[in-house]
């Protein structure tokens, strides 16, 4: 960041390291995929830390929808199965049972 940089706090020139918003940061631009090493005002960085945010989020909900899929599919399977199973079954029809069947 260049010291010609005004703060949006201070309506001033950015002051750099003696700033508690001056953040060392590292990672993968979201809009280039190059590396950043660098320090800058974290107030500079909200733009792309939302843009990071939302790739993880478009992330996370792909895999929720895949995992929804999956789990439909797999309780589908499971109905067919029950559905079958109970219609090749006997049923044995329950008889009722006093209190003096089971003491005695």
């Amino acid at each position: 960041m260049s010291e010609a940089a005004i703060c949006p706090y201070l309506n001033e020139p950015c002051i750099g390291h003696r700033c508690m918003l001056f953040t060392h940061f590292t990672m993968k631009d979201p809009q280039t995929g190059r590396d950043r090493d660098e320090w800058t005002c974290a107030h500079a960085l909200n733009p792309v830390m939302m843009l990071e945010l939302a790739n993880q989020i478009r992330q996370v909900a792909a895999s929720v929808d895949s995992m929804r899929n999956e789990v439909v599919k797999r309780q589908d399977v499971l109905n067919t199965a029950a559905i079958l199973n109970m219609n090749t079954r006997k049923t044995i029809p329950i008889k009722d049972v006093t209190h003096e069947q089971i003491e005695g």
